[in-house]
């Protein structure tokens, strides 16, 4: 398997490439914020198919690149919404394991920063979009979309060997390891969680 790092201006945003090893040449996009003639010189110099886009959410400046995608290349879009920017997707839920060629790929969901927000397993990679990057949790409008969204971190994500590799929608790749220990969300979570004494009320 090769992996392919793309980022593009303005924001700093990732896309990814997935390529097979194998005969078949399968390739897989993660997020395709912008197709350039990088992508797709990845994608023809290493004679790749490409077998299906994955959407970690649907916030513009992460699939403003799929309609160029699709005038190119027929393909799968997977996504949490039935329809996206005009295309009829594959629909993925939380917990769902699908194929796509050789790659096993695992949904997550995470709500907070999108209402349909995922993270994509496949191997050791975490493709995180933004709901987890390095340092930081995705922002959410209210101190319970930040609730929601670090819960399902911790429950789903954390739990992951330290070794698992964050690829992110924005800024470099991380680790498990370092987030648990240095994320400033995932601090604050620890920090609120600690349970403060109840105040008594004494009447005399």
């Amino acid at each position: 398997m090769q992996l392919y790092f793309h980022t593009t201006s303005p924001g700093a945003r990732n896309s990814y490439i997935l390529g097979s090893d194998l005969p078949d040449k399968t390739a897989v996009i993660i997020d395709p914020a912008l197709i350039d003639q990088t992508l797709v010189n990845i994608i023809e110099d290493n004679s790749y198919t490409l077998a299906g886009v994955l959407i970690t959410h649907d916030h513009s400046n992460h699939v403003l690149g799929l309609r160029t995608l699709e005038r190119i290349y027929k393909t799968e879009v997977y996504a949490v919404n039935p329809f996206l920017r005009g295309y009829k997707t594959n629909m993925v839920r939380d917990g769902e394991k699908f194929s796509i060629g050789e790659f096993e790929i695992e949904v997550f969901s995470v709500p907070g920063h999108a209402f349909d927000a995922v993270i994509y397993k496949v191997d050791r990679l975490l493709f995180t979009g933004d709901a987890l990057s390095a340092g930081l949790t995705g922002k959410t409008s209210s101190s319970y979309g930040d609730k929601v969204q670090v819960t399902a971190l911790y429950s789903k994500i954390l739990t992951l060997q330290g070794d698992y590799i964050v690829l992110p929608g924005h800024g470099p790749p991380s680790s498990i390891e370092a987030e648990r220990r240095f994320n400033a969300g995932i601090q604050s979570y620890e920090h609120n969680k600690v349970r403060k004494p109840a105040l008594t009320l004494v009447f005399e």
